[in-house]
Formats: C-alpha cells, sequence, structure tokens
C-alpha cells in the first residue's frame, strides 16, 4: 500500500475493447502539476480582466533519427544483463506465477502438424502445441490503478496474466501528480491497487479482494495456490521485488500522452518488467494485453507482426511500434521524460 504524495486534477482515457479496437480520435486534456486549490473563488463577471495566452499544444514525436530495433530473440544486450538478473529473481520467488494462464498445458506434436502461419515454439524437429483455459472475456478492460514496487499491486498483476485478462493500467507511483488523486475521489483512500471494472460497475481495493473478484467473474471461481497463501503470498511477492531496488516506485517528470500507449506483455518476464517499470515511473497509462504462455493473444500479435516476442509496443501518439525492452526503456523516456 501506498499513501499519495502530489494531488492534482486528472485525465481519464477511454476504454478499449479488444485487441483489434480501434482507438477512438478525440481529445483529451494534457495534466499539469499545480498547487493551486480546486476551490479557488470564481472572478466577478464585472471585473475586467486580461485574457491569459493559452500555451502552445504538447506534441510528440519520435526521437531525431529513431529507427526501431530489429528484434532479436532471447538477446539481452551486454549492459541490461544484470537488470534482466535481477528481474529474473521474481521467478524464483513467485514459482513462476505469472507465466502460464490458466489450464496451461503443452505437448510435442510432429512440425507439420502446425502450419507456418500459426504462433508455435520449435523444438529440433516438433513443435510445442501449447493450450489453455480462460474464462468469459470482459468486453471492456478492467482499469487498475497501482505501481511496480508494491507487492500487493504485484498480487493483481500476476492473476491478470492468470486469467490472460486486457487491462487499462493507470500508473500510480509515488510522488506522481495524475492518477493518485483520482483514486481518492473515486474510493475515499489511498490506497493500492484499486480496480474498476466498468463491465459491472464494481470498483474495490484490497489485492486478496481483488483476485477473489477476477477469478469469479472471469475464471472458474478458484485462487490459483501461489496466489492464496495469505501472508506467505504477499511476503514472497515482496522478495520478488528485490532484485530491482524499487524501480517503478517513485516518479520522474514527464509529458501525458493524450492517448494511452500499448502494452503486449505479462508479469512473468523479467524483459517485460524492465519496459513496465518505465511506464510507470513516467505515469503513462497503458493498455497492457497480456499474454502470458497459453495466450490466444500471441496469435493474435503473430498475425501482426509475423512473430510474437514481448514485450512489443505500440504507441499510437507517435506511431511508433516496436519489440525489445531496453530500447522501448529509452524510447519512452527520450520521447516522454521531462528534460
Amino acid at each position: 500500500m501506498a499513501k499519495a504524495l502530489n494531488l492534482i486534477n486528472h485525465a481519464i482515457f477511454p476504454p478499449f475493447l479488444s485487441p483489434t479496437t480501434t482507438i477512438p480520435k478525440r481529445n483529451f486534456c494534457i495534466v499539469r502539476a499545480s498547487t493551486e486549490s480546486s476551490e479557488t473563488p470564481q472572478t466577478s463577471a464585472s471585473v475586467q480582466t486580461k485574457p491569459e495566452p493559452s500555451s502552445p499544444p504538447v506534441t510528440f514525436a519520435p526521437p531525431p533519427n529513431f529507427k526501431p530495433p530489429e528484434p532479436k530473440r532471447f538477446g539481452v544486450r551486454p549492459d541490461k544483463v544484470w537488470d534482466i538478473f535481477g528481474a529474473s529473481l521474481a521467478l524464483f520467488f513467485r514459482l513462476g506465477t505469472g507465466v502460464f494462464v490458466s489450464g496451461y498445458s503443452f505437448s510435442f506434436v510432429p512440425k507439420d502438424d502446425i502450419p507456418a502461419d500459426q504462433y508455435a515454439l520449435e523444438y529440433n524437429d516438433s513443435k510445442v502445441k501449447e493450450t489453455s483455459k480462460v474464462g468469459p472475456r470482459p468486453v471492456k478492460p478492467i482499469e487498475i490503478y497501482e505501481f511496480e514496487g508494491c507487492p500487493f499491486c504485484r498480487k493483481v498483476r500476476e492473476i491478470v496474466a492468470v486469467l490472460d485478462l486486457d487491462v487499462l493500467f493507470y500508473p500510480c507511483p509515488k510522488g506522481g501528480p495524475n492518477f493518485r488523486r483520482k483514486v481518492v475521489e473515486m474510493g475515499g483512500k489511498q490506497q493500492f491497487p484499486y480496480m474498476v471494472d466498468p463491465n459491472t460497475g464494481v470498483s474495490m481495493y484490497e489485492s486478496d479482494d481483488i483476485i477473489k473478484y477476477l477469478v469469479g467473474k472471469y475464471g472458474d471461481g478458484t485462487v490459483p495456490l501461489a496466489l492464496s497463501l495469505g501472508l506467505l503470498t504477499t511476503l514472497t511477492a515482496g522478495f520478488a521485488l528485490i532484485g530491482r531496488s524499487g524501480k517503478g516506485s517513485s516518479y520522474s517528470p514527464s509529458k501525458l500522452p493524450p492517448k494511452p500507449l500499448v502494452v503486449w506483455a505479462y508479469e512473468g518476464s523479467p524483459f517485460c518488467k524492465i519496459a513496465r517499470e518505465v511506464l510507470v515511473e513516467l505515469e503513462l497509462p497503458h493498455i497492457y494485453r497480456s499474454c502470458a504462455r497459453g495466450s490466444p493473444k500471441r496469435q493474435i500479435l503473430f498475425d501482426k507482426t509475423g512473430r510474437f516476442q514481448a514485450p512489443y509496443l505500440e504507441d499510437p501518439n507517435t506511431g511508433v511500434e516496436m519489440f525489445e525492452s531496453a530500447e522501448i526503456a529509452e524510447y519512452l523516456r527520450a520521447t516522454y521524460a521531462l528534460q
């Protein structure tokens, strides 16, 4: 749980329906930090005031001479080896929770049994056929307010991966000026994670309650063992954060884009973790296309790009689409961080 530090007005982004949904073209306000009270008295109509010049609109563009990198499967950039190692420690402490979709199973089949236009891992002369059992799909993405360096938030992100849900994440890093106040306005207290289900109108605090709600509504009603051990679950979720030393917890000044970014990723991947930490630190809302092992969305991304690799970023504000976690993190800082 975390307490809000800076509170200001917020911007809310529209819900999205599916991985193929087109983002509506509409304008959104840019949120700016301010210390002024929302109860500032209005100026009387009889008083003549000189209108202040409006500030120029904020525009977003890729960095100069930017070119998306060529994807390198399972490649680790030399300067990111320790980052990936630290992020991988979570797999040990959490026993791989968040790597597989509910009901995951696999089998080896002859290579010719799976057509070339279908996603599958290859192993020698065989391919790996993966299946899972997903529950009812929400029409609109679940909305979750949280941040990376929080064990309670991690538990909820893990169940998102297990249930293969799409989520609209509103990052709430410490010191973040945009979405922490929104949580207080909606729920009445400064506590994370906070979930809103626009499909049912249900909203709630408490990670365990959120997990039970999600598995009951969009799963088979059974909470995975690794997420049902009470204090032990919370402790191991906390230990899983050790390797990243608080990354993804504190706000870095940034420009808020008019549209949320789209990220194809899953909680159990150390590569996805590196990219998402920056999204949270810059307080960038993003549609999270969860695609753990066994997810049908792996085929969707394969059809879209000709390969599957996570993370994959789509930025509707600049038109950039790219693989590679280290380069995604650098692109986000170059495009949205206030220098």
